[in-house]
């Protein structure tokens, strides 16, 4: 393998890009350069060459890379931004590429936003690091032969996901390295919330590109022996004498704000059952007990249950709950900053339940402010969800929506993980993995984001702390469906 690189990186006629060509073209590692420009683009740069492409990560810009590469190695800036290399770290790269023969590497760096320069460590890829949305960070090292592999032999024209088919391509035949250091500096323009940037990919527009990449991924499950099909097991009745037939749960701490207007919520609710509200009291120090046990002394059907152990997580607080006797049939979830959409909801999600024998029902919400105002992205429906494909799309995506219900004999099986992020994410998939998931794609809670949101401005440790736990879960996820689909075909995949 040579030292040599061929660059790639987008340009749609910014100064500041220019100035990392020019960067660029002091290293003597730098094979040739070219800019990835929109078709139309007039600005004509000196000494560089242009290639005009549909769209950046599409099937036929990285056909045009490997196309336009004559070095063992390519460099893809994949972000327009302002790029400072640290020392050395061309060489750096290279070397370990080099010595790995891994397909990708990519590697930490710093961060400046609005003049004020962080660190942004990312975490390791591994098997479940599917998301489409897997932060590499704004430089990729590939090998250009396992790049023209992971295009040879594609049918299908991706506009958007020509990029995440190739990564899974690479990965199912070389190693993806992160490289745990830091090498380069990026100047950010997107100032977002890490929160606001977390329901980009739900904006209608975007719809097509959700296709494409759930194409890729069913692609990718299919030839790792990870793929369901559309199959599902028959719910095993439980005729087990339930005193109520639903149970509303909230886990709650400190949430003396919010807490009244989610009881009010849940007893304004209109069935023609029994039901209770069961509420988890995680050592509030707020004013959230004193709260919670007046509306118990005056109802009895909410309980408030005090938590006797100081190492329950949210998921600890679901298994207090959903083990507790007097939880009913039917189980569902009310977080407690947020509010029913109206007070038919608990009468809507049973009646689902009953039609259709479910083991577990999705539905949607509304983002608002704390005082209900309208907020991006508005609605929340999922609707790249289908009940064929949805538990082989769910291994791409974060999370599958809220609110979420249970049918409590089968998630008391079950239970869910002791943690605060992703609990929810692991019974999804465990009940997915044999049961069909029934869906509502009309909002049916209202979901406040505040400043007391224990999201809402996530630290990059705690975001990458939350991903690599997730990542975890599917990878766990899918030596599961490997094993099963071994079993049932009888084969040594």
């Amino acid at each position: 393998m040579t030292n040599k690189l061929t660059v790639f990186l987008p340009f749609n006629g910014n100064e500041f890009t220019l100035h990392v060509v020019e960067e660029l073209k002091k290293s003597r590692l730098v094979e040739n350069i070219f800019l990835l420009s929109p078709k139309g683009l007039k600005i004509s740069p000196p000494d560089c060459k242009t290639l005009f492409i549909d769209s950046l990560f599409s099937l036929k810009t990285l056909k045009l890379i490997s196309k336009n590469t004559n070095t063992d190695l390519i460099l893809f800036i994949i972000k327009e931004v302002l790029i400072e290399l640290c020392p050395n770290a061309l060489e750096r790269f290279i070397s370990v590429i080099r010595d790995t023969n891994a397909g990708i590497i990519f590697s930490d760096f710093y961060e400046t936003k609005s003049g004020v320069r962080k660190a942004h460590p990312l975490i390791d890829y591994h098997l479940g690091s599917l998301r489409d949305d897997f932060d590499f960070g704004t430089m990729l090292f590939i090998q250009s032969e396992a790049l023209s592999k992971s295009l040879g032999n594609e049918n299908y024209y991706y506009l958007y996901a020509g990029l995440y088919n190739s990564r899974l391509l690479i990965s199912e035949n070389y190693c993806i390295i992160r490289i745990q250091e830091f090498l380069y500096e990026v100047f950010e323009n997107d100032l977002r919330y890490s929160t606001e940037k977390h329901f980009d990919y739900v904006d209608p527009k975007n719809r097509e590109v959700q296709r494409e990449m759930e194409t890729a991924v069913t692609g990718h499950l299919k030839r790792i022996g990870a793929y369901l099909t559309p199959e599902f097991d028959l719910l095993d009745s439980d005729e087990s004498d339930f005193e109520y037939e639903a149970s509303v749960i909230i886990p709650v701490k400190d949430r003396a704000k919010t807490i009244s207007d989610a009881v009010e919520s849940v007893l304004k609710q209109k069935t023609n059952f029994p039901f209770n509200l069961i509420v988890v009291d995680n050592h509030s120090k707020d004013g959230t007990s004193n709260i919670l046990n007046n509306y118990a002394v005056k109802n009895k059907d909410i309980i408030h249950l005090l938590t006797d152990s100081d190492y329950l997580e949210i998921g600890g607080c679901w298994n207090e709950a959903i083990t507790n006797k007097k939880c009913g049939r039917y189980c569902i979830q009310l977080d407690s900053d947020d509010i029913y959409y109206n007070d038919n909801i608990l009468q809507e999600v049973i009646d689902l339940f009953r039609k259709e024998k479910l083991a577990m029902i999705i539905g949607s919400y509304k983002v608002t402010d704390f005082y209900l105002k309208d907020q991006p992205p508005g609605i929340v429906a999922h609707k790249e969800w289908t009940p064929e494909n949805g538990r082989n799309n769910a291994l791409r995506i974060n999370g599958l929506g809220a609110p979420r219900a249970f049918y409590t004999p089968l998630i008391r099986k079950i239970k869910f993980p002791n943690v605060s992020y992703g609990e929810d994410y692991a019974v999804c998939l465990a009940i997915s993995r044999n049961y069909q998931i029934g869906r509502i794609y009309d909002p049916i809670y209202i979901c406040r984001r505040w400043d007391g949101n224990s999201d809402v401005s996530l630290s990059i440790e705690k975001q990458n702390l939350y991903n690599a736990y997730k990542d975890r879960l599917r990878a766990n996820e899918i030596l599961t469906r490997q094993r099963l689909n071994r079993t049932k075909n009888n084969t040594n995949f």
